[in-house]
């Protein structure tokens, strides 16, 4: 049995069906707003609305059980909540460690809506996490 199938059984529709499509637009901002970190106008702005994107995440596959995403989201957001009280822009190293990070979140996605039996594996340098998010 997949993992959505697990996920029909386990909850009502409505609440998967709106997990599902709220996933899908937080995944599709996600990326705009990495990419212009880069820029001080932006950065305050985005890395809030990061941090929100985030910590929703976390709280909605929190509900469901969704481990994988559970963990991603809520490292996601610790560093997200370091990067709150800066001023910008964010390094390179910093976005491309969050642009990989939407990717996961992508995966995971997939993996949901097509049904795999298991979420695909974490990319390995997620662990490692920027000690440098801003420019200086």
């Amino acid at each position: 049995m997949g993992l959505l199938k697990q996920l029909e059984i386990d909850f009502d529709m409505d609440i998967l069906e709106d997990f599902i499509s709220h996933y899908a637009i937080m995944s599709e901002n996600m990326e705009p707003l990495i990419i212009a970190l880069s820029k001080v106008a932006y950065f305050e702005e985005n890395i809030q609305e990061l941090f929100r994107i985030f910590h929703n995440l976390k709280s909605a596959a929190g509900f469901l059980k969704l481990d994988p995403i559970i963990k991603l989201a809520t490292l996601c957001e610790d560093v997200c909540e370091e990067a709150r009280i800066l001023e910008g822009p964010a390094t390179e190293e910093f976005i491309d460690w969050l642009l990989l990070t939407s990717d996961q979140f992508n995966k995971y996605r997939n993996d949901i809506e097509n049904d795999a039996e298991y979420f695909s594996m974490l990319e390995p340098l997620i662990i490692k996490v920027p000690l440098q998010l801003e420019k200086h």
